[in-house]
């Protein structure tokens, strides 16, 4: 599914335009981003929760060379499912 087709089913499913599902589904995005890069989570009951972990700088081997080289800390986004999404994908 993508995001044509999820504005679809938005719009199906809450009567709303899809011009308005559109607009609601970006608005839900940033305000997710926005959570994100404050370093909040993001918890919506039943479905899951999103959230940055920190990835320490560590070793690596470049496969072309067998250089050695050094991976940068970084952060990534986490989602993790909640029960309710588990138990429905199960």
């Amino acid at each position: 599914m993508n995001k044509t087709d999820l504005i679809d089913k938005i719009a199906a499913g809450s009567g709303l335009s899809k011009a308005d599902s559109k607009k609601a589904l970006d608005a839900t995005v940033a305000a997710i981003k926005d959570a994100l890069v404050k370093g909040d989570k993001v918890q919506l009951v039943g479905f899951g929760t999103f959230s940055v972990n920190e990835r320490p700088a560590h070793g690596g081997v470049n496969p072309a060379t067998k250089e050695k080289i050094t991976i940068a800390a970084k952060k990534v986004a986490k989602f993790k499912a909640g029960a309710e999404l588990t138990e429905a994908i199960q």
